[in-house]
C-alpha cells in the first residue's frame, strides 16, 4: 500500500479534487500548505502518472480516520461517526450543550474541518433562521447544521450524485429533514428561498452571482483569505473565507 499525493495551487483544488476522487474512491485527504493544497489517497498500485508517493505501514486505515477529527465552531460540534459522542458542556441545561452534527465523509467530502466549512459555520450562526438552499451540498455539513440551528425548510442541490447520496444519508443519520436533489446550481431553475448557502470555489461563486434570480442574502464560502466577491460581513478560518452577500 502506498500514499499518493498531488500538490496544486489552492485556486485549482476543486478540479484536482474531482480527479483524485475518481482515482481514489476509498477517500482523499486534503491539507492546506501555504498557497497550495495537497491531496492524497491510498492505493496498492499507481492509479495515474505524475503523483508523488511513499509507502505506508499497516494500520493506515486508522490513520485516515484520524485525519477526520471533530471540530467545534461556536455552538456546533461536527465529527465523524467513529469520533464518539459529542462532549457535554457541563452547564446546568442541555441547551448549553454543543449542537452535534455527525458526518460520515464517504468519498472524502469532508466532516467539517476544512477552513471554508468552518468559516461558513461561524457566519451561519450569526444569521437569523429562515428557509434556505444549500448549493453544492457535498456531505451535507452546512445544511444539517443549519437545520439543527433552526433554519428551514432546507433544500440541497449538488451536481455530483455521490454528494446527493451522502447528504441524504447524513441527514437521516442526524434526524433532520432535508430535500436533496441533483442539479447544476449555476444553470438549473432553483426554488425560492431568502437565503442561499454556497461553499464553492471563486470562479463558480462568481458565476452563481450572475444568476438573475438571486435571493436577499447569500452566505458564500470557498474563498481564499485574499479573495472576495464583495460581501459585507466576513469570517476567515484556516486561510479560507466566508462572506455574506446582499445583491
Amino acid at each position: 500500500m502506498r500514499r499518493y499525493r498531488l500538490r496544486v495551487p489552492a485556486a485549482e483544488a476543486e478540479a484536482a479534487l474531482a480527479r483524485m476522487l475518481d482515482l481514489f474512491p476509498g477517500g482523499i485527504e486534503e491539507e492546506r500548505d501555504g498557497d497550495d493544497v495537497v491531496l492524497a489517497g491510498y492505493a496498492d498500485h499507481e492509479p495515474a502518472a505524475g503523483l508523488e508517493s511513499d509507502a505506508v505501514e499497516p494500520g493506515w486505515q486508522d490513520r485516515w480516520r484520524a485525519y477526520h477529527r471533530p471540530v467545534t465552531v461556536g455552538r456546533v460540534w461536527v465529527g465523524p461517526p467513529w469520533a464518539g459522542d459529542c462532549p457535554r458542556s457541563g452547564g446546568d441545561s442541555p441547551r448549553d450543550d454543543p449542537i452535534a452534527v455527525v458526518i460520515d465523509p464517504g468519498r472524502a467530502f469532508g466532516t467539517g474541518g476544512h477552513g471554508s466549512t468552518r468559516a461558513a459555520l461561524e457566519l451561519l450562526q450569526r444569521l437569523d433562521s429562515c428557509p434556505a438552499l444549500d448549493l453544492g451540498c457535498g456531505s451535507g455539513v452546512l445544511a444539517i447544521a443549519a437545520a439543527k440551528l433552526g433554519f428551514g425548510p432546507l433544500r440541497c442541490f449538488d451536481l455530483d450524485p455521490l454528494a446527493v447520496g451522502a447528504t441524504a444519508e447524513n441527514a437521516e443519520r442526524n434526524g433532520v429533514a432535508l430535500e436533496v436533489a441533483q442539479a447544476d446550481v449555476l444553470l438549473d431553475p432553483l426554488p425560492e428561498a431568502p437565503l442561499w448557502i454556497a461553499n464553492l470555489e471563486l470562479g463558480r461563486l462568481r458565476r452563481l452571482l450572475e444568476r438573475p434570480d438571486l435571493p436577499a442574502r447569500l452566505l458564500v464560502s470557498g474563498l481564499l483569505d485574499e479573495e472576495t466577491v464583495g460581501g459585507g460581513e466576513r469570517v476567515v478560518a484556516g486561510g479560507w473565507a466566508a462572506e455574506l452577500v446582499r445583491p
